[in-house]
């Protein structure tokens, strides 16, 4: 085994020193020390079983929900692509890569009868919606997964059933450096054409009330802890995380490039100048402030990842 990426074989691209920022809704971030997509799962497999343990692993999605910092990330980044977005239903269950986005999953399956539609309004890929037990609309992935399949840290190409991913609030308990590379989901049955009515409907509703043209990454925190349950149909919100922002004042708060949309203050937004360190920077600004005014602790749902810049400096 060999700790340089370069030196094992693979039939994807392997990038070095690789600025993230591109590759995240945010659109801000430092350089990956590496950056492979591989060609398929066994290109993949290879790649990772060759690789020594030591050397640090991340997946990641379209970084739809994550916040990379400015000094990058000391690892190899996976990213999946154009071998890992097939869609395949049939059975009443549909199997999507785990690149496949979560909106084309849901039209795919819609087109067949099969009632995905939760997913239709969630950003993101297959992958990182297992990750996060995505959700909407009371449905979450918990409700309709059956199992993934998935490529360990040493290669080993497994196959999970759900009950054994911890899929819990916004969680998941994946084995360390695993990457997903499908999901098979059970859907119900429905008809075709008011499956897309649905869902347009749906569109409607979000583009009424969330910033979906601005640089975001979709809802910055979770609901808070004792109104939201572990994922299950029957979850019940009777306070938002919006809610408490919105009653300390900090709707379209801002410091430097970042802000909380005036829209719907739980969305963290780029003004077009942040930095990740701005960013980070405001939504713990925002949990301390929510704090001091209701004695609620917010839980980021955005993840965080990498280290901060040399001598970075704030503006506020």
């Amino acid at each position: 085994m060999t700790r340089d990426p370069a030196s094992v074989p693979h039939r994807g691209r392997l990038t070095p020193n690789r600025p993230l920022g591109d590759l995240t809704w945010l659109r801000v971030g430092g350089p990956a020390d590496w950056l492979f997509q591989p060609a398929d799962e066994e290109d993949l497999s290879a790649f990772l079983a060759a690789l020594d343990p030591a050397v640090p692993v991340f997946p990641m999605g379209v970084g739809s929900n994550l916040i990379v910092r400015d000094g990058g990330l000391r690892a190899v980044v996976i990213r999946l692509g154009r071998g890992f977005n097939g869609i395949d239903c049939a059975e009443g269950q549909v199997t999507a890569g785990a690149a496949a986005l979560d909106a084309h999953v849901a039209r795919r399956a819609a087109d067949a009868g099969l009632d995905l539609t939760f997913l239709r309004t969630i950003p993101g890929s297959i992958g990182g919606a297992v990750c996060m037990n995505a959700g909407c609309y009371g449905t979450y992935m918990a409700d309709r997964l059956v199992h993934v399949r998935a490529v360990l840290r040493d290669g080993q190409v497994v196959t999970l059933p759900a009950a054994d991913l911890g899929l819990g609030y916004r969680s998941s308990a994946l084995p360390e450096g695993a990457v997903i590379t499908a999901a098979v989901m059970a859907a119900p049955r429905g008809d075709p054409a008011a499956l897309h009515a649905r869902m347009e409907d749906q569109l409607a509703r979000r583009d009424a009330t969330q910033p979906t043209k601005d640089r975001s990454a979709g809802s910055t925190f979770r609901n808070p802890a004792g109104y939201s349950s572990t994922g299950a149909a029957d979850d019940t919100h009777e306070l938002k995380a919006w809610k408490v922002i919105d009653d300390a004042g900090l709707r379209g708060f801002q410091i430097g490039g970042a802000q909380m949309s005036p829209m719907h203050p739980n969305f963290l937004i780029n003004t077009g100048t942040a930095t990740a360190a701005d960013l980070e920077a405001l939504g713990e600004e925002v949990r301390k402030r929510v704090l001091q005014n209701s004695g609620i602790s917010l839980i980021w749902e955005i993840r965080r990842v990498g280290e901060p810049a040399a001598r970075q400096t704030t503006t506020r």
